[in-house]
């Protein structure tokens, strides 16, 4: 039996830290099940017109689904998951992090530490407003235009503020909670003014507590001087830009690549650089989806559908991607696609998140699903494919 006075304790820390509001989040993982479809449950206190409520995103295999409980029902779910379905959680509250650990004998301890997570959290309307980037004294964010003088967010500038602290947030649950390596490395290509990749490197190095190295990569020799600048100005020593263009660049060890809005096939160059390097996660959102709706030829079932420009161009904009996460499974990737915060630059807000995985890969079974699509939609070829067969 589990020991449930134990776990009983561990729902009271929940309790205490949910009515101080010095909560900043739950996590539960560790699966009991080999191979179940939930795999983590992430907990975030939120408020909800003026109701205190606890927001549960369950991560699924495929989709994550986000449902929102007040307190007491949300220490029953707690109980039941930790029960039924996990050996794991980890609670990150202001002043302490709490991990309760059932093993295989079901037995449960409690272990207490120092908080490694000085991230902001508060109850707030209607959404969450967990920032993992606060603007007071970030030197790079007034550099970068995002704040005042006082380091206050500028109106204009807070919807970019909001994708940033999104794009962080998506960024830290796909790292592991305990990170073995002494470093974490990490590549944007296609950096552009450099947005994420400031922001990632101090919430790295200062909320992950983390030794990072990150390399903007940038076409443009007047936006990599320019946050070269910025890098000193911060002091931030292992943060780097260089000129380069994705094709030409060479990845060495590398734990993660990133490219948002890459162009057209630069999107496939990136993940051709991933893959071939064996990077551990790529992430990257596809911008303008050409290449595969210039080869596409539809059969005769299809052309009533996609004769109208829009209908074609969203089409290929989905083959384009669903094609692309199946040749990352094909090289032993894991996949997961969710929504994000789109940019000004495109409307596109569609992200793929692929993590290398050491499960055997029904490569056969992949291979023919893309060919039948291919055919099924009169799709030539795919770049990703084209530059992986070259290599």
């Amino acid at each position: 039996m589990t020991d449930s006075t134990t776990i009983d304790q561990f729902l009271g820390i929940i309790r205490e830290s949910y009515n101080k509001e010095s909560l900043i989040k739950i996590t539960l993982g560790k699966t009991r099940i080999k191979d179940a479809g939930l795999k983590n449950v992430f907990i975030r206190p939120v408020l909800i017109g003026q109701q205190k409520l606890l927001s549960f995103t369950y991560r699924n295999k495929t989709n994550d689904i986000t449902k929102n409980y007040p307190l007491e029902e949300s220490l029953e779910n707690i109980k039941s998951l930790l029960k039924d379905q996990f050996l794991q959680a980890n609670l990150f509250d202001h002043n302490r992090d709490v991990q309760l650990m059932i093993s295989k004998k079901r037995k449960v301890s409690l272990k207490s530490s120092k908080p490694s997570s000085p991230l902001f959290q508060t109850f707030s309307h209607d959404i969450i407003k967990k920032r993992f980037i606060e603007p007071e004294g970030k030197q790079y964010l007034q550099d970068l235009g995002i704040t005042n003088q006082k380091f206050g967010v500028n109106p204009s500038m807070s919807s970019k503020f909001r994708q940033i602290n999104k794009f962080i947030e998506i960024i830290d649950s796909t790292i592991p909670e305990n990170i073995l390596e002494d470093k974490y490395s990490v590549v944007d290509m296609g950096s552009g003014k450099g947005y994420l990749t400031f922001a990632l490197y101090d919430h790295l190095t200062n909320n992950r507590k983390l030794v990072a190295e990150i390399t903007g990569v940038e076409m443009r020799q007047e936006l990599v001087e320019k946050c070269t600048l910025f890098v000193k100005k911060s002091d931030f020593k292992q943060l780097t830009f260089v000129k380069s263009n994705i094709q030409d660049f060479v990845l060495d060890k590398v734990d993660m690549l990133i490219a948002l809005h890459a162009c057209d096939t630069a999107t496939d160059d990136a993940i051709y650089k991933g893959i071939t390097a064996g990077v551990t996660h790529i992430i990257v959102a596809p911008c303008c989806h050409k290449q595969v709706r210039k080869s596409m030829n539809p059969g005769e079932t299809l052309k009533p559908i996609l004769r109208h420009g829009v209908y074609l161009e969203r089409q290929a904009e989905l083959l384009t991607d669903a094609i692309r996460g199946l040749i990352l499974e094909l090289h032993g990737y894991k996949i997961k696609t969710l929504e994000f915060v789109s940019s000004e630059h495109t409307p596109k807000n569609v992200m793929i998140i692929a993590t290398k995985s050491d499960k055997i890969v029904d490569k056969v079974g992949i291979t023919e699903q893309i060919n039948q699509i291919k055919k099924t939609f009169g799709i030539e070829f795919h770049q990703l494919e084209l530059l992986l067969e070259s290599n």
